[in-house]
C-alpha cells in the first residue's frame, strides 16, 4: 500500500495534519516545480498545486497509478478534468468547497460597488488631477441576478443582503427551494435577464456553462446593466461581450477572462465600460488558513477511513 501524500505546502506548516509516523504517511512537498518530489506511482493522496494551470495540475496524473484521492484547492475542477482519464477506477476527486466562498464573494461585491459607483473613473481622475463629481448608480434598489447558486453564489447573496437591493434572483442548473426563496433553473434565464440591473456569474465551468453568456444572453440583458464574472473566463463569449461593450449598451466587471491571463494589446483592456481584475477572487489572506484547515480535515478522515468531504466525482462510477 502506497503512503505518499503530495502537498503544495510544507507539512510542518499545516496545523492538525495527522502525524506522519503514527498515520503511516510520508508527506512530500510539490508545488508544481520541474522535478517531482518522489515517484508519482507511490502517491496515494495528491493535492493539486494552487493556480498553476492545467499543464502542471495534470502532469503527474498519468504516472499516479496508486493514487486514491485527488484534492483541488479550487472550487472548480476544470483544470484537472483533462487528466481524469489517466486515473484508475475508484479515485475520488474532491474540490475546495468552503475555502473560497468568503474571498470570492467579497470580490464580487467589490466589483459591483466599484463599477456602479464609478471607482475606476475616480482613480483615473485622481491620476489626471480631475474632480469627476456627479451622480452615480447605487446598489440600493437594484435588481440582482446570481447565475450559479452554489456555495459561492449563496455567499454573494449573504453580502448583498445589507445593501437594500430591490430583488435578488437565483439561477442554478436545476430548480430548488431555499430559505431565501426559489432557485430558478437555467432554462428560465431568458425571462430573468431583462429584469436584472446586475448579473453576477459564479457558475462552475462545465460543458453546459461554457459559452453560456453569448450573444443571445447578452442581448437579453437590460440596457445599462452590469455583468460581473467571478466564475471562469470561458463562461463568457469574449467576442460577443466586446460587441456589447463597444456599443455602450452594458458594462462589465471581470475577474476572469478568456483568454487568461489577458495579453497585452487585447481589446478587453480598453473596452468602454470594462473593469478588469487579474483573477484574484480566491487569492486573498482568507485562502491559506482555510485551505490548510481543509487539508488537515481531509487527511484526518482519509487516515481514519471515514468519508471525505467535497467529493465531486469518483472515477469509473
Amino acid at each position: 500500500m502506497t503512503t505518499d501524500v503530495w502537498l503544495p505546502f510544507e507539512a510542518h506548516d499545516i496545523e492538525g495534519l495527522p502525524a506522519a509516523v503514527e498515520a503511516g504517511l510520508t508527506y512530500r512537498y510539490w508545488d508544481g516545480g520541474p522535478e517531482f518530489p518522489a515517484d508519482p506511482a507511490d502517491c496515494a493522496f495528491y493535492v493539486v498545486p494552487y493556480m498553476k494551470g492545467t499543464e502542471i495540475a495534470v502532469r503527474p496524473l498519468s504516472a499516479m497509478t496508486s493514487v486514491r484521492v485527488v484534492q483541488t484547492l479550487t472550487a472548480g475542477i476544470d483544470h484537472v478534468e483533462p487528466g481524469i482519464d489517466f486515473l484508475a477506477p475508484g479515485v475520488q476527486l474532491c474540490n475546495a468547497r468552503g475555502v473560497h466562498e468568503a474571498s470570492t464573494a467579497e470580490l464580487a461585491l467589490t466589483l459591483v460597488l466599484a463599477s456602479l459607483r464609478g471607482i475606476p473613473r475616480f482613480v483615473e481622475g485622481q491620476r489626471q488631477e480631475e474632480w469627476r463629481s456627479g451622480f452615480y448608480p447605487a446598489l440600493a434598489d437594484k435588481s440582482v441576478l446570481i447565475v450559479g447558486y452554489g456555495s459561492i453564489g449563496s455567499a454573494i447573496e449573504d453580502r448583498l443582503t445589507p445593501f437594500e437591493c430591490a430583488r435578488v434572483a437565483r439561477v442554478a442548473r436545476s430548480a430548488r427551494a431555499t430559505e431565501r426563496g426559489p432557485v430558478h433553473p437555467l432554462a428560465e434565464l431568458p425571462s430573468l435577464l431583462p429584469q436584472a440591473d446586475v448579473v453576477i456569474l459564479s457558475t462552475p465551468l462545465t460543458e453546459v456553462t461554457r459559452g453560456l453568456v453569448g450573444a443571445d444572453f447578452l442581448a437579453r440583458m437590460k440596457d445599462g446593466a452590469l455583468l460581473v464574472n467571478v466564475a471562469r473566463g470561458p463562461v463568457v463569449d469574449t467576442k460577443a461581450l466586446l460587441a456589447e461593450l463597444e456599443s455602450g449598451r452594458i458594462t462589465a466587471a471581470l475577474d476572469v477572462t478568456d483568454p487568461e491571463p489577458l495579453p497585452a494589446g487585447h481589446p478587453l483592456w480598453h473596452a468602454p465600460g470594462a473593469f478588469v481584475s487579474p483573477h484574484v477572487g480566491g487569492s486573498s489572506s482568507a485562502f491559506l488558513p482555510r485551505a490548510k484547515r481543509l487539508l488537515a480535515a481531509q487527511l484526518t478522515k482519509h487516515v481514519a477511513g471515514r468519508p471525505l468531504d467535497n467529493v465531486v466525482l469518483t472515477t469509473g462510477s
